[in-house]
């Protein structure tokens, strides 16, 4: 065995930070109980405050890279991937933590099923304990592109345990290995924010690999930490990375159903809601979401340097 093998760590495990340092620590602290072993990368997404001090401080195993500006979710999980060394790589959100058993039964299921593309595990909301949000999702519709987390809401009693194929992973926790994201390409950046882990899935579904759910391993997922549960920033992507998913995933003549029925009908009906709501601000973020699609250019797909 060579020496630069010998030196590969396992795992790598990659989160981004956005001026949301403490939340950060939670997750390094998890991390530090359940998985130590693992190479840790923290991506900070052009934080404002002294998040990267904290972190490079407090946490001296854990590599800091400070991109300088925010270049969104995919954006900054791929700066993390490319600067991994691991076999297996978990990109993680900054406001989910590890509980007992770390992510070993996810190792195990991708080292041991061929052809595995994107790995989920079981999540449950943090402030919830016990409540589900997602164990496996169905498929998306091709003109609402709305779908079901399955189990979303319900007590966790054991009644998702058997692991099974899922169209999509979870962007909160999803583990590849280098080899399948070699041969699908990192995560697309065309979107900044929602819909780049479905986009990404497909992209597996597609090279031939089967996204996977993990039940044997947990993870707990304080949702919306960072752009609030309900905000004119969620309110603006949500709008604008339906319609690129469309764009780039349906097929004519669907994706132009799918554009009446999120540019028109589903647009319509938010904008008079959060209008007399007194929402205007939420309203406006709806337009403002369909405009910036409609100077949408498709990116080329990032590569990652083998």
């Amino acid at each position: 065995m060579s020496d630069e093998t010998r030196r590969q760590p396992l795992l790598s495990i990659v989160t981004v930070n956005y001026n949301g340092g403490a939340m950060t620590c939670q997750l390094l602290d998890s991390i530090r109980r359940y998985q130590p072993d693992a190479e840790v990368i923290v991506v900070d997404n052009g934080s404002y405050g002294d998040d990267v001090s904290m972190i490079s401080s407090s946490y001296p195993e854990v590599v800091v890279i400070a991109t300088g500006e925010n270049l969104g979710f995919a954006g900054g999980n791929n700066v993390g991937i490319r600067a991994a060394h691991g076999r297996y790589i978990l990109m993680i959100n900054n406001d989910a933590e590890l509980t007992e058993g770390g992510v070993d039964a996810m190792l195990k299921r991708i080292e041991q099923e061929d052809n595995i593309g994107l790995v989920s595990p079981k999540i449950l909301f943090h402030h919830q304990p016990g409540t589900i949000q997602y164990a496996g999702f169905t498929p998306l519709s091709p003109i609402t592109l709305r779908n079901n987390a399955i189990g979303y809401g319900t007590h966790d009693e054991g009644q998702h345990d058997t692991p099974h194929p899922t169209p999509y992973a979870h962007g909160a926790a999803m583990m590849a290995s280098r080899k399948a994201i070699e041969r699908a390409g990192l995560m697309p950046e065309d979107y900044f924010l929602y819909y780049e882990e479905l986009d990404w899935s497909v992209i597996f579904s597609r090279k031939g690999m089967t996204n996977y759910y993990e039940p044997l391993t947990t993870v707990t997922h304080k949702e919306s930490a960072t752009t609030g549960a309900d905000s004119p920033l969620k309110v603006y992507y949500n709008t604008r990375s339906r319609l690129i998913f469309a764009y780039r995933n349906i097929s004519l003549p669907a994706r132009w159903l799918a554009y009446l029925y999120l540019g028109i009908v589903v647009a319509t009906r938010d904008v008079v809601r959060y209008w007399f709501k007194g929402r205007k601000d939420m309203a406006k973020a709806v337009v403002k979401g369909i405009c910036s699609f409609a100077k949408y250019k498709r990116l080329e797909s990032p590569k990652l340097e083998k």
